[in-house]
C-alpha cells in the first residue's frame, strides 16, 4: 500500500513538472504600485502559444479611471517597440476591478505593461510573464464519439453519392439500372470507400506529426540530479532536457543575491523545511554544506533565473541521513514542525470547521516568539487573496528589532501536501524579483525599493522602521490541502512560521 501511495505521489509530481517558474502553479499574482495607484494583477498564460492571457486588475484604493495594457518581450529590441494598448474593462458591479485579454505570440520572457489613468494622475507598472506551451488540451470522450459517429456519417454518405452517379447518372429519369450499371455502381463505391478510407490513415498520420513536432516546443524543465559528498556536501547538477536551443546553463542571474534558492522538505511529513542558497561550483552545478536536519526522503525545489528574466523551478528527490551539519549563517533558514497529517500549529480562537477555513493560525517559534496568520478566510482555488502574517515576540508585541528578509519583509512558500504545487512567493508576488526589477527600471518606477518591498515607504535616505506585518499575494492552483512555510526576520534571527490550509470548490 505504501508504495502504491508513492508511486501515485511520484506521477502527481511529474505531471506538475509541465508548470515552469512555479510547479503546478502557472498564474502570475503581483502587486506593486503605478505611480499613486496600488495594484493587485493576476495573470493567467495561455495553455499554448500563440494564446491568449486573461488579466485581471484590482485597484486598492479609488481614483482609476482607465487601465490599457499591453504586452511586451522583457528583453531585447521588440521591448522598445511595443504594439498598440488595449482598454481593460471596468466591472460594471465593481469599479475598482477591470480585466482584459491579450495575445502572447512566442515563447519566452514577456512582461503585461499597465498604464494607469485618473485622478490621481497616470502610472506605470510592468508584471513580467514566463511564456511556454505547458499542454495540449485533450478532446473530451464524449466530443471524440461524437466527432467519430459524424465521421462516419461523411464517409458512408461520400460513398453512396459515389455509388449512386455511377449507376444513375447516365439513366434518363425513370429507368431502373440495369445489371452492369448496378455492377458500376458497386465497383465505384469500393474504389471510394478506400480513397477515403486512405485518406483518414494518412491525414491521422499527418495529424499525429505535427502533434509530435508542436510537443517539442511544450516546456520541458531543467532537471536535476543531487548528491551528497563529504558527510555534509549537498551537489546539484542541472542537465538541460533539449526544450529549446537558447537556453543556456551559464546564463543566470542573482535573485535577491543569490543565483538559487533552494527549499529542501522533508517528505511526506512536510515537518522540516531549510531555505538554502547554494554556491555556484563549475557550469551546470551547485554545492553547499547542509546545516543539521534529521534523516529523511527530502524534495528539492531549486528557483534560477535566466538572463532574459526567465524563471524556473527545478525539481529533485534525495534521501539523506542524520547531518550534523555547519551552523546556519547569512540567508539559511531551517524550521521544524509537527507532521502535516497531525495539524501543526493551535488554532487559538478561531477554531472552525476545517474542512472550509485554514487548520492554522498560530504558530509556536522554539525561542519563544509567536507567528501569527492574520486574515484566515474561506479559501476557494483559483481565487486571488493576500495572506497576511505578523511576527511577535514573547510578550506578544512586535519585535523592536525586526530586519528584512533578503531585502524583504518574509518569504513564503505554498506547498500542496501531494506534491503537485510549489510556489516560491514574496511580498510583490509570485514573479522573480530579478524579472520584476527589468520590467520596472528605476527610469520607469522612480525607485527599486518601493517595487521591491510593497508596503515599505521609498528610503529617501532615512532608514524606515521595519513593520512586523508580511503579506503575500496568491491564489491555491486546486483543491485540496497545503502547507504555507513563512519567514520573517528580527535581529540576526530568521523565523519560520508553518501553517495548514486546505481549500474547497466554490459554493454554487
Amino acid at each position: 500500500m505504501k508504495i502504491r501511495s508513492w508511486a501515485i505521489c511520484v506521477g502527481l509530481l511529474l505531471w506538475a513538472l509541465m508548470a515552469h517558474a512555479h510547479v503546478g502553479s502557472p498564474d502570475v499574482y503581483a502587486e506593486g504600485q503605478a505611480g499613486p495607484y496600488k495594484l493587485f494583477v493576476v495573470v493567467r498564460p495561455p495553455l499554448v502559444i500563440p494564446g491568449v492571457a486573461d488579466v485581471e486588475v484590482r485597484a486598492q484604493a479609488g481614483g482609476v479611471d482607465g487601465i490599457a495594457i499591453t504586452p511586451v518581450p522583457l528583453t531585447g529590441d521588440a521591448a522598445n517597440h511595443p504594439p498598440v494598448p488595449e482598454q481593460m474593462q471596468r466591472s460594471q458591479n465593481d469599479a475598482g476591478f477591470f480585466t482584459g485579454h491579450l495575445w502572447i505570440m512566442a515563447t519566452g520572457s514577456w512582461q503585461i505593461r499597465l498604464a494607469v489613468n485618473g485622478g490621481h494622475g497616470s502610472g506605470v507598472l510592468s508584471i513580467p510573464v514566463p511564456a511556454t506551451a505547458i499542454g495540449t488540451r485533450r478532446m473530451t470522450p464524449g466530443m471524440g464519439i461524437l466527432l467519430a459517429a459524424l465521421g462516419l456519417l461523411l464517409v458512408a454518405g461520400m460513398v453512396g453519392i459515389v455509388g449512386a452517379a455511377a449507376r444513375e447518372a447516365r439513366l434518363p429519369p425513370g429507368v431502373q439500372p440495369a445489371a452492369s450499371n448496378r455492377r458500376n455502381g458497386y465497383v465505384a463505391m469500393a474504389v471510394a470507400l478506400a480513397v477515403l478510407v486512405t485518406g483518414v490513415v494518412l491525414g491521422n498520420v499527418w495529424w499525429k506529426a505535427n502533434a509530435e513536432d508542436y510537443s517539442r516546443y511544450i516546456y520541458k524543465p531543467l532537471q536535476m540530479t543531487p548528491a551528497l559528498v563529504h558527510d555534509n556536501m549537498l551537489s546539484l547538477r542541472l542537465h538541460d532536457p533539449g526544450w529549446l536551443k537558447q537556453r543556456k546553463l551559464d546564463d543566470l542571474i542573482p535573485d535577491h543575491d543569490h543565483l538559487m534558492h533552494l527549499y529542501v522538505i522533508r517528505w511526506p511529513a512536510m515537518d522540516v523545511v531549510a531555505h538554502l542558497h547554494p554556491h555556484p561550483a563549475a557550469t551546470g552545478e551547485f554545492q553547499l554544506s547542509l546545516p543539521a536536519i534529521p534523516a529523511g526522503t527530502y524534495r528539492l525545489y531549486a528557483d534560477v533565473v535566466h538572463a532574459n528574466g526567465f524563471p524556473e523551478t527545478i525539481v529533485g528527490t534525495i534521501v539523506l541521513p542524520a547531518i550534523s551539519g555547519r551552523a546556519l549563517e547569512a540567508d539559511d533558514a531551517v524550521g521544524f514542525a509537527s507532521p502535516v497529517e497531525s495539524g501543526a500549529t493551535d488554532p487559538g480562537t478561531h477554531d472552525v470547521a476545517r474542512r472550509i477555513y485554514p487548520r492554522a493560525f498560530k504558530f509556536r517559534l522554539p525561542d519563544g516568539y509567536t507567528m501569527v496568520w492574520m486574515n484566515p478566510i474561506r479559501i476557494n482555488p483559483g481565487t486571488p487573496a493576500e495572506f497576511r502574517f505578523a511576527l511577535l515576540d514573547p510578550a506578544g508585541q512586535p519585535p523592536a528589532d525586526m530586519g528584512l528578509y533578503m531585502g524583504m519583509l518574509g518569504h513564503a512558500a505554498f506547498v500542496k501536501t501531494d506534491g503537485s504545487t510549489f510556489a516560491h512567493i514574496h511580498p510583490a508576488g509570485t514573479v522573480s524579483m530579478a524579472a520584476f526589477m527589468m520590467a520596472n527600471p528605476p527610469a520607469q518606477t522612480g525607485t527599486h525599493e518601493a517595487m521591491a518591498m510593497p508596503g515599505m515607504p521609498a528610503m529617501g535616505g532615512v532608514q524606515p522602521t521595519v513593520p512586523n506585518l508580511v503579506s503575500f499575494p496568491y491564489g491555491f492552483p486546486s483543491t485540496g490541502a497545503y502547507r504555507i512555510f513563512v519567514q520573517m526576520k528580527h535581529g540576526a534571527t530568521i523565523e519560520t512560521g508553518v501553517f495548514d490550509a486546505t481549500t474547497e470548490p466554490a459554493a454554487n
